[in-house]
């Protein structure tokens, strides 16, 4: 399976998890399931991706096993639902990469680079499925504490840098970067980092931006989750602008339509210009 970057794609959020940010995000079975990929892809959905474990700041970390009892079900029912529609497994482990792409993932979704588990990018590569390599220091207990950075943007590009070394990656190699914007990093530096987000462009790679919902966006607007919708969508629009190929989102429509505007505004420019 091979994405289309032609414009920029929409992954639908799928938690099947009791305990992630945004309740209304959480999928606890199959019909619910169906009824909302039914919505989202009448909204335009691109990508399903689909997590076991939540990676919010303070989440407590479950096994491979117990992620695995979350999602297996789920990810076998999409697969022969919308058989036409990619799906993403959200995961730091390996074995649930694996198990997931023998049911028919395409991309697997990894907050962690690997630091979890070594041997998940080569599971990818085996399978010829993309990769989302994102930047992020520690886990879901330590992050909150090393956010310390002299300059935010060149670190995460040292980041990636030094994963293109280590992981002797090719320039055509199926790599998705994902600057990991609330993982290791305060408000401020989050918006730093995306008013920067061109800058890794300079990778060649697709640049998928997850910020839908997130505290950065209601530390800013003194609002909670449930509120932050009308933010995420500014928020999408800047990183649009930057150069953003993936909005990683739990609102379809909302994200279908700002991409529909961004892509006027282009064609409006190229007009004038």
């Amino acid at each position: 399976m091979t994405l289309n970057f032609s414009s920029p794609l929409i992954m639908g959020i799928l938690n099947a998890t009791p305990d992630s940010y945004f309740s209304a995000s959480r999928i606890n079975d199959l019909k619910k399931l169906e009824v909302h990929v039914n919505q989202m892809l009448l909204d335009g959905v691109d990508i399903l991706d689909i997590g076991g474990q939540s990676t919010r700041p303070g989440a407590i970390k479950i096994s491979a096993d117990d992620e695995w009892s979350r999602v297996s079900q789920m990810i076998s029912f999409l697969k022969s639902t919308f058989p036409a529609t990619p799906i993403s497994i959200d995961t730091f482990y390996s074995e649930v990469a694996e198990k997931a792409l023998d049911l028919g993932a395409t991309i697997v979704n990894d907050v962690y680079a690997g630091r979890e588990s070594s041997k998940i990018y080569e599971v990818s590569q085996r399978y010829n499925a993309y990769y989302v390599l994102m930047h992020s220091r520690g886990d879901a207990s330590t992050m909150h504490t090393l956010n310390n950075y002299n300059n935010v943007t060149e670190e995460v590009k040292m980041f990636f840098s030094n994963e293109v070394r280590e992981k002797q990656l090719s320039a055509d190699a199926k790599i998705i970067l994902d600057p990991g914007f609330g993982f290791a990093k305060d408000t401020e530096q989050n918006f730093e980092l995306l008013n920067n987000l061109n800058h890794l462009q300079s990778f060649h790679w697709p640049i998928l931006v997850g910020i839908s919902r997130k505290k950065m966006i209601q530390h800013t607007l003194n609002c909670n989750a449930d509120e932050a919708l009308n933010g995420t969508t500014a928020v999408h629009m800047a990183a649009l602008e930057r150069g953003a190929n993936i909005l990683r989102v739990h609102d379809v429509k909302q994200a279908k339509e700002c991409i529909q505007l961004f892509l006027v505004l282009n064609r409006s420019q190229g007009i004038l210009h």
